[in-house]
């Protein structure tokens, strides 16, 4: 379907910045969703993990090589063996509950198998993060609309271009949000499959 507020000059750049947000928004709910604990070890565990380097909050990728040799075995390799122990504390207290073990050159993260009860707690913190991501479309949609109603104040468009419009910023709203909830639904089968 062709975009009306696209197609509106008036309403072009709410439209593009509108929908940048969006799909940002639904990119970093993709990245949660990565990072997100299953039944086998996957590198995109540690992505929200984050080592103090001199000061500056790094992810665990950026100080090391992550990889998974084995289903339930992450490996990292620092760039900087002097992080050994300071990446070790990171990925034990980032609360993903993994007990790293490091030999003073690599890092061994043992996945261990998931219980029912660890599982759930997966999906239910999935579930928190999936609210804060449709609030953060509902603010933009918030945003959006509070743009049009302006763009009709100032008589840039008429009422029946801002109806169109609100109309139009529903619809990418809903259209978003749906997006979302199918992601983490997916999601949420694979970590309760055993």
């Amino acid at each position: 379907m062709a975009s009306f507020m696209a197609g509106n000059p008036a309403l072009k750049a709410t439209h593009q910045q509108m929908k940048t947000k969006m799909d940002s928004t639904v990119e970093d709910f993709r990245g949660h969703l990565l990072s997100a604990r299953t039944g086998r070890a996957n590198v995109h565990m540690l992505d929200q993990v984050k080592v103090d380097y001199y000061g500056t909050d790094t992810p665990v990728a950026q100080m090391g090589q992550v990889s998974t040799p084995e289903p339930t075995l992450i490996l990292v390799q620092p760039y900087d063996v002097a992080m050994v122990s300071a990446i070790e504390k990171a990925i034990r207290t980032s609360g993903t509950g993994l007990n790293p073990m490091s030999d003073g050159k690599v890092i061994r993260v043992p996945v261990p198998p998931m219980t029912e009860e660890r599982r759930k707690d997966v999906v239910k913190q999935l579930n928190k993060t999936l609210e804060d991501h449709k609030t953060a479309i509902r603010n933009i949609r918030r945003d959006g609309n509070d743009q049009i109603k302006k763009a009709a104040k100032d008589k840039l468009i008429s009422a029946d271009d801002e109806k169109r419009a609100s109309d139009e910023v529903q619809q990418l709203t809903d259209a978003e949000i749906k997006r979302i909830e199918d992601l983490c639904k997916a999601k949420e089968k694979e970590i309760m499959t055993v």
